[in-house]
C-alpha cells in the first residue's frame, strides 16, 4: 500500500481504502493538542488583517525577544523558522557535505534534511526489546566518525526521553571530537522538565530546535525556532529563505508564548488521558510505550504479527492512527497513537474491545 508519508491525513486514507467522504473518522494519528489552539487567537489573526498587505520584520524582532526572555537566552542564538521542518533543514544545511549520525526510530525529514545537503548518514537504532533506550556504547563508538548527531528528544515516535545524563556524556564526548548534537525538542512543550535549554551555556556543540504548532494546534501557521550559537545562527540566517515566516506568525508567537493558564489545562488534561489509557492497555494485554509526551506506540501483545490488520480495524470502525511503516527500526510492527479526548478515547476503547473480541 502506498502509506501517507505522515499522520493528519484521513482524506487520503478514506481514498486508499475506498471509504465515502462522509464517514466519520477521529484522527488519532496527528500528535496534535485536542484542546486547540487558545480561544483568543482566532480573534488576533483576524486583528492582524493589516500586516497581511506588509512585510513582515525581516529579523521578527518581537518573536526573537519573547523567545529569548521565555529560554533565558540571546536573542542573537534564536533562528525563527518556517515551523520545525525549516529548522531541520537549515540544520542539514550547516553540515553540508558532512557525515551525520541519525537515531532511529524518528521523525523522517532527518534523513530527507540530510539526503538534500549530501550528508553521508549512518544510522543507530532503538531496540522495543530494551523500551528504546539509547546505546550509549555504541554512539560514543561513532561519535568520533560524526560531525552531527540528530537526536529526537522527546522522541517521535515513541514519547520517550533520553535521561540528561546520557545527553551530557555525548555532549561531552562531542566535544572532544569536534560533533554536534541537533536535538529536535519539537514536543519538550509536553514535558518542559526536560528540556535541554539549561545545558546550554556549558555546551557550544549543542543545537535545539523547537515547534510552536503542536503545543498550540497550528500546524497552518508553520512556526518553529532554533536554539544555537551565534556564529552558527548568523550562518544560517544567510541560508534562509528571505522573509520565511509570515507576518501572522510572527505576530501571535510573543502572545502564544504568554499564555500559561493554556499551557496549564494542557499538562492537567495529558496526565489525566495518560492514565486512563496506561490502565486499559494493561488490562487488555495491549504494549504502550512508556511515553512522556502527547503521543505513544501501540502493539497487540497477543497478535505481534497483525499490526497491519489492528490498523485496517480500527480505520473501518472510525479511528484513524499513524503507521510506522516509515520509522526505521519499527517497520510497520507498531501504531502510533496520539492522547485525545476523554470522548474520543472512550470510542477507541470500545473499537479496541471488540478487536481483542475477535482475535
Amino acid at each position: 500500500m502506498n502509506w501517507p508519508e505522515h499522520g493528519g491525513q484521513p482524506a487520503t486514507m478514506k481514498k486508499l481504502f475506498q471509504l465515502e467522504d462522509e464517514v466519520e473518522i477521529v484522527d488519532f494519528s496527528a500528535n496534535l493538542n485536542p484542546l486547540g489552539p487558545p480561544d483568543w487567537l482566532k480573534g488576533e489573526l483576524e486583528k492582524q488583517w493589516e500586516n497581511m498587505m506588509r512585510y513582515p520584520d525581516p529579523h521578527y524582532s518581537n518573536s526573537s525577544a519573547a523567545l529569548a526572555r521565555i529560554e533565558a537566552i540571546e536573542e542573537g542564538e534564536i533562528l525563527l523558522t518556517n515551523g520545525g521542518a525549516e529548522a531541520i533543514f537549515l540544520a542539514a544545511k550547516y553540515f553540508e557535505g558532512k557525515k551525520a549520525g541519525i537515531v532511529h526510530p524518528a521523525f523522517s525529514e532527518y534523513n530527507r534534511a540530510c539526503d538534500h545537503y549530501h550528508l553521508n548518514v549512518t544510522d543507530i537504532t532503538l531496540s522495543a526489546e530494551d523500551d528504546f533506550r539509547l546505546p550509549m556504547n555504541t554512539l560514543l563508538e561513532v561519535l568520533p566518525d560524526l560531525d552531527v548527531l540528530f537526536l529526537c528528544r522527546p522522541n517521535n515516535p515513541t514519547g520517550t526521553v533520553v535521561p540528561k545524563a546520557e545527553v551530557k556524556m555525548l555532549l561531552e564526548q562531542g566535544l572532544n571530537t569536534h560533533t554536534y548534537l541537533v536535538v529536535d525538542e519539537a514536543f519538550v512543550d509536553f514535558a518542559p522538565s526536560e528540556s535541554l535549554v539549561t545545558l546550554w551555556k556549558e555546551y557550544p556543540n549543542l543545537i535545539l530546535l523547537r515547534s510552536l504548532t503542536k503545543m498550540y494546534t497550528i500546524p497552518g501557521i508553520r512556526l518553529g525556532y532554533m536554539m544555537a550559537g551565534k556564529a552558527v545562527v548568523e550562518e544560517l540566517k544567510t541560508a534562509q529563505i528571505p522573509w520565511s515566516v509570515n507576518a501572522l506568525a510572527d505576530a501571535v508567537a510573543p502572545l502564544l508564548l504568554d499564555d500559561t493558564d493554556f499551557v496549564q489545562r494542557t499538562f492537567d488534561w495529558l496526565d489525566e488521558q495518560a492514565k486512563v489509557l496506561r490502565a486499559f492497555y494493561r488490562e487488555h494485554d495491549f504494549y504502550m510505550s512508556p511515553t512522556r509526551v502527547n503521543f505513544y506506540l501501540l502493539q497487540d501483545k497477543r497478535n505481534t504479527e497483525q499490526t497491519e490488520e489492528l490498523f485496517t480495524f480500527l480505520f473501518q470502525h472510525g479511528i484513524l492512527v499513524r503507521h510506522t511503516y516509515n520509522f526505521k527500526g519499527l517497520d510497520g510492527k507498531f501504531l502510533r497513537l496520539a492522547i485525545r479526548t476523554e470522548e474520543e478515547h472512550e470510542r477507541l476503547c470500545v473499537v479496541l474491545r471488540k478487536w481483542r473480541e475477535r482475535v
